[in-house]
């Protein structure tokens, strides 16, 4: 380095922070041993702030602008230097520029499950996850509690602060609101404001603001596959709450749905049959009590069957859950299948599963949606059509 770089490289003229990054949070500009001459430039762009510290000491704070450090501009600086008659020699000083723009990309999850009182599943184990947009509202409180003497500070060296924030106030959230496991998920987009209120408490001791806050809570593997029963069975909210609230009503359907289980097995046909009959003597029963009841009185204007004689039972409508767009979405009948294939919204290779299936298979291989994809199946025996004549 030659005399006039020496020279020239004891005294800082200007004073700025060219950003390229979007998760540097703050930044100290580099000084060194220099020196801070009188009129030099300081440059603060949009969505920074500029702080100066002196031995320790907070001083003056600049909004975005270009500025010429004087004593006019620094009455802080000036207090503390004790430049009663203003000031001609350069002055040390730290500077610190902080990023007041939106960090848009902060992920958050629970480490661990909470627990959530259900009027219909008892107690329940939810999980939480979604994004977060944080920013720094106040630069000498994040300057305090974050910064310290650290000379760069990003978003990853809070994320861990950050994400245990967002947990504890989600959990804090669900016990505030005190609604059931189904609740919470039935008004994600609701409660996510109200969690954003939560985590905006919390943070503003470190500096920082929340703008928004997305959140998606997940329910047991469990309670989901109960849920799926439910509905696909047509059973109300109500009653469904009631076979859940009820032990014995809910191990009928559990033990239901393992004996349809076992006799779809192909290795296990003749048990199968034998637990078939033995369901459908225990199903039997259980209607013929409740029909007992239900035509106890006949209803007004009805004639009432002839001994021996049964009504004919009400047509089934079979319903169909598909995969559509990677979600079961579901139960529907088949003439809205229909609509679905017009729209090209399920194909023949779309995922299908109903009561009784077994797993979930591709729609062509349904035989009651095969009509859905070129006209109805072949009959059992039927021998296939000649090839057309060379």
């Amino acid at each position: 380095m030659g005399l006039m770089d020496k020279i020239r490289g004891e005294f800082v003229d200007i004073i700025e922070w060219l950003d390229d990054t979007n998760s540097t949070l703050a930044w100290r500009f580099p000084r060194y041993d220099n020196e801070i001459k009188n009129g030099a430039e300081l440059i603060v762009r949009e969505g920074q702030q500029a702080v100066f510290v002196y031995r320790g000491q907070l001083a003056d704070r600049y909004e975005p602008g270009h500025y010429a450090l004087t004593t006019e501009n620094m009455p802080i600086m000036s207090t503390l230097q004790g430049w009663k008659h203003g000031f001609n020699s350069p002055f040390r000083s730290e500077v610190y520029f902080v990023n007041t723009r939106p960090v848009t990309d902060f992920r958050w999850g629970t480490p661990q499950p909470v627990t959530v009182r259900d009027p219909d599943f008892r107690m329940v184990q939810v999980r939480a996850n979604g994004t977060t947009i944080v920013k720094v509202v106040d630069p000498a409180v994040f300057l305090r509690q974050v910064i310290g003497t650290e000379s760069v500070v990003d978003m990853e060296q809070i994320t861990d602060l950050l994400r245990r924030t967002v947990a504890l106030a989600f959990s804090d959230m669900v016990l505030a609101t005190g609604l059931g496991a189904i609740d919470l998920q039935g008004r994600q987009v609701e409660l996510s404001d109200k969690l954003r209120e939560f985590v905006a408490q919390r943070v503003a001791s470190f500096g920082l603001g929340v703008d928004a806050v997305t959140m998606t809570i997940s329910l047991p593997e469990e309670i989901q596959q109960a849920m799926t029963r439910g509905v696909a069975r047509g059973v109300e909210a109500s009653g469904f709450a009631d076979n859940v609230r009820d032990p014995n009503r809910y191990q009928q359907v559990q033990a239901a749905d393992a004996m349809l289980a076992a006799a779809q097995n192909p290795g296990g046909a003749a048990m199968g049959a034998a637990m078939q009959a033995g369901m459908g003597v225990a199903l039997g029963g259980q209607m013929a009590g409740a029909m007992q009841g239900a035509f106890a009185q006949p209803a007004a204007g009805y004639a009432q069957p002839g001994h021996g004689q049964q009504p004919p039972p009400l047509p089934v409508h079979q319903q169909f859950h598909i995969d559509l767009d990677g979600q079961a979405a579901g139960p529907f009948p088949v003439d809205q299948l229909r609509q679905f294939v017009a729209a090209g919204r399920l194909s023949p290779q779309t995922n299908v599963w109903t009561t009784g299936m077994s797993a979930w298979a591709a729609a062509s291989t349904v035989p009651a949606l095969q009509s859905l994809f070129g006209g109805p199946p072949p009959l059992p025996g039927t021998p296939p059509p000649p090839p057309p004549a060379g």
